[in-house]
């Protein structure tokens, strides 16, 4: 069977790991969330005091992380973060440390080599553009900044954590611009990937548009 691979990027709240964790299990492909990694490498950075301008010490830091996931969850060195991942210290800092060129060297190799070892679906923000640039299956998700500022104060509320709907506007707002202006892969849309805006979609209808083009 040909290794099938699909791409998946957007901006954040546009539901790029919702869709893809439904895709990967009704599909038998291993979902691979590179968000969750780069937010897993500001975590760590973050409780060890390391700046993401102190470059060589985050990627000894790095090299001392083994990373995997099970299912939709992630696993370092034997610990599932998964739920730290979605803390808004985390998100409010991710971008930062992802903007650094030898951090996502480390990741990006990473990813691939996963990507050819097994049938995969990633979300990100450079898949399509970087990672997995010769996919089959392209998409673009995006929504208005407002809806995926609603999105994510329901992900944190349902978490049991107090949000101000403003301040999460203005921090996916800050983190648009950050992801489409660093010099080092860009958000951006690949030439060959398809636009779906989700805003006024369920996630029913995005998984049943990107199945249907599947094959």
């Amino acid at each position: 069977m040909i290794n099938r691979s699909i791409a998946i990027d957007g901006p954040a709240g546009s539901g790029k790991s919702t869709i893809a964790k439904i895709i990967a299990k009704e599909n038998n492909l291993m979902y691979i969330n590179t968000g969750a990694m780069y937010r897993a490498v500001t975590y760590y950075a973050i409780k060890a005091g390391i700046s993401y301008d102190e470059v060589s010490k985050l990627i000894d830091l790095i090299d001392n992380l083994e990373m995997h996931f099970e299912g939709d969850r992630l696993i370092v060195n034997g610990t599932d973060i998964t739920d730290e991942l979605t803390y808004p210290e985390i998100s409010n800092n991710v971008s930062n440390y992802a903007a650094v060129k030898e951090v996502r060297e480390k990741l990006v190799s990473f990813q691939q080599k996963m990507s050819q070892k097994y049938e995969v679906i990633m979300d990100g923000r450079d898949i399509g553009t970087v990672v997995l640039k010769d996919a089959k299956y392209k998409f673009f998700l995006t929504a208005k900044a407002e809806e995926r500022a609603k999105r994510r104060c329901k992900e944190l509320i349902e978490k049991g954590i107090e949000v101000d709907f403003n301040n999460i506007l203005e921090e996916i707002e800050k983190r648009d611009y950050i992801d489409t202006h660093r010099e080092i892969n860009p958000l951006t849309k690949a030439d060959d990937a398809m636009e779906i805006d989700t805003s006024s979609m369920t996630i029913d209808e995005v998984v049943k548009k990107i199945s249907g083009l599947l094959n």
